[in-house]
C-alpha cells in the first residue's frame, strides 16, 4: 500500500519527470493512481477528509495529481487526474488563502492563489483534456501543480501558523 512520505524526501523537493506513452502502456500509470487513491484515503485527522494528492507525496517523483473529495459533503469537489498537467492560464485576480497540506501536518500557511486557472492534461487513458477551475478547485490545481515542481505551499506562505495556533487573518484551513 502506497504511504504518504515525510516532508524531506527527495521526491517532494525535485521538478518531477513527465509520464511516457510507455508508462500508459505497461501500467505505471494505473500503479500510480491506484496509490494515490489508496494513501488518500487513508488520512483523517480532526475531522478533516483530503481532497487532492500528488504523485511526489507517495515518494513518486512523476507529473501525477488526483483531486478526489474523501468528504461526504453534497458539494464534494470533482473528481480529476491530471497527467503531465500545464496551467496554461491565470486570472489577474488573486486572493490570499489558508492551505495545508498531507505532507506537512499540523502546519498551515497563507499563500496568494490565482482565482481562476486552466489547465492542460491528460486523464488516466492518456486522453488529453483542457478544464478551467475557480475558487477552491483553483487553489487545490494550483498547490498540486506546486508538488509536481518540488514547491510545497511553505515555500510560498507569507505567514505559517501550526495546529493549535489561531490564524493571524482568521481564514479557514485546506487540506490538500
Amino acid at each position: 500500500m502506497a504511504k504518504l512520505v515525510p516532508e524531506n524526501h527527495p521526491a517532494l523537493h525535485t521538478i518531477a519527470e513527465e509520464l511516457t506513452a510507455e508508462d500508459f502502456d505497461n501500467g505505471v500509470v494505473t500503479k500510480i493512481v491506484k496509490g494515490l487513491r489508496e494513501a488518500i484515503k487513508t488520512y483523517d485527522v480532526d475531522g478533516y477528509a483530503a481532497v487532492a494528492i500528488a504523485a511526489p507525496q507517495i515518494g513518486v517523483s512523476k507529473r501525477l495529481f488526483l483531486i478526489e473529495d474523501q468528504s461526504d459533503r453534497d458539494d464534494a469537489l470533482p473528481t480529476v487526474i491530471a497527467i503531465n498537467p500545464r496551467i496554461t492560464k491565470v486570472s489577474k485576480k488573486t486572493h490570499e488563502v489558508g492551505e495545508g497540506c498531507l505532507s506537512i501536518p499540523d502546519t498551515y500557511g497563507l499563500v496568494t492563489r490565482h482565482k481562476n486557472v486552466t489547465i492542460e492534461a491528460l486523464d488516466e487513458n492518456g486522453t488529453p483534456f483542457t478544464r478551467g477551475a475557480g475558487g477552491l478547485l483553483a487553489q487545490i490545481i494550483q498547490h498540486e501543480n506546486d508538488h509536481l515542481d518540488g514547491i510545497l505551499f511553505t515555500d510560498r506562505s507569507a505567514k505559517i501558523w501550526h495546529k493549535g495556533e489561531k490564524p493571524l487573518d482568521g481564514s479557514d484551513d485546506t487540506e490538500d
